[in-house]
């Protein structure tokens, strides 16, 4: 019964972003309709009015992307303002990564995010630092960008392309600062505003996400988990889970663990976070579960990964289907469940295709060894 109320607030919480959306696209359609209205003539063909209406649902498009790279822009900007330094820039799957002094140009995407922007975060003083800015700097931006295209809007006389451009962009800015910049779990990840709400109230929050960044700088200069500070991964308290940045701190311990190879130990401590009540975002519990299934089958129990692969957990590795992490647990499955050697030997020509636009080479070394282990347990 708990697990069902689980997985209907996760799903109400998914539906939030959608809904945002539904609103993006209701107003621009209007503001798409009076357009084509204001400009109806007999000479205009049917033909016309359709790529006038599909030019104007590009633009509402081009719009969105926008303004995603305005949010993570902000970031960055109010980021640098507060004595972060700059490590990496993502809109979709193009991410630009700091790497030994140089940018250069990697894929990578999450799902349930259009962007993000990560930053090296400064040493920490009396045990705080700067983060209310850099967390709503990606909302601000948006906000502030979007009321200048409204001033523009009005400056400009008549409906045309570019006034209505402006609307849509101005609309779309405010619809997606609202979005970002008001705390809520989105079930998939947690929002800027949720994020600032959470460090606010809580030192051990604040430190977790001060260690979150470092574990990104580290990771960005190839340097495993494995290898990192112990002191990083402590396992926070249940009580302490509930709070979702503090949780992440628990999902990077349990990833230390399997890139330690301390599977038996890995597998109990992620049952048990799955199990409890926590702050765990959406995206980073499927990641457990993928973990979870490998550990099952290096341990030989290919009916208990059967059962986590759920109809649910597929759609999400479908989702998912260049993560490395994904790749290697269907590699494994494939291998360990199926026995199945010509989709194992696809599944790692795909991972060798994706692995060398990956940003992290610290994680495609760790996953490889992963991917090792499973080829011994087959053969």
């Amino acid at each position: 019964m708990e697990k069902k109320q689980k997985k209907r607030k996760r799903s109400w919480q998914q539906w939030i972003a959608g809904a945002f959306f539904v609103v993006i696209g209701a107003i621009c359609g209007v503001l798409i309709g009076v357009f084509i209205d204001a400009h109806k003539s007999v000479d205009r063909t049917p033909l016309e009015e359709f790529c006038t209406m599909l030019l104007l649902i590009i633009i509402m498009y081009f719009g969105i992307l926008v303004q995603m790279v305005i949010h993570e822009a902000g970031h960055l900007v109010f980021g640098l303002a507060t004595g972060y330094q700059f490590s990496s820039f993502r809109i979709m799957n193009f991410m630009w990564l700091k790497e030994n002094g140089r940018i250069r140009r990697k894929r990578f995407s999450l799902t349930g995010t259009g962007g993000q922007c990560l930053m090296n975060p400064p040493d920490m003083v009396n045990g705080k630092i700067p983060v209310a800015l850099y967390n709503f700097g990606g909302s601000i931006m948006n906000i502030v960008v979007s009321a200048i295209f409204l001033c523009f809007y009005l400056i400009i006389p008549g409906m045309n392309f570019l006034t209505v451009s402006l609307l849509m962009f101005s609309v779309i800015g405010f619809i997606l600062g609202l979005m970002n910049g008001v705390p809520m779990r989105l079930g998939v990840v947690d929002n800027d505003g949720y994020n600032a709400l959470s460090l606010a109230k809580d030192d051990k929050a604040l430190r977790s996400f001060w260690i979150q960044l470092k574990v990104q700088e580290q990771q960005a200069k190839g340097i495993r988990l494995k290898d990192m500070p112990e002191e990083w991964f402590r396992m926070p308290a249940d009580d302490e889970m509930r709070n979702s940045v503090i949780a992440t701190i628990g999902v990077f311990a349990c990833n230390r663990l399997m890139d330690m190879q301390s599977f038996e130990e890995a597998n109990k401590l992620m049952a048990h976070f799955l199990k409890i009540e926590s702050g765990i975002v959406g995206i980073y519990r499927s990641l457990l579960t993928c973990d979870r299934m490998y550990c099952e089958l290096i341990d030989g129990n290919k009916e208990a990964a059967a059962k986590l692969f759920t109809k649910e957990q597929q759609k999400f590795m479908k989702s998912m289907k260049k993560f490395l992490a994904v790749l290697r647990t269907e590699y494994a499955y494939a291998l360990l469940c199926e026995s199945d050697f010509s989709k194992a030997e696809a599944i790692k020509r795909k991972f060798e295709k994706c692995a060398r636009a990956y940003p992290y080479p610290s994680e495609i070394e760790s996953e490889r060894e992963l991917m090792r282990i499973a080829d011994k347990q087959a053969f």
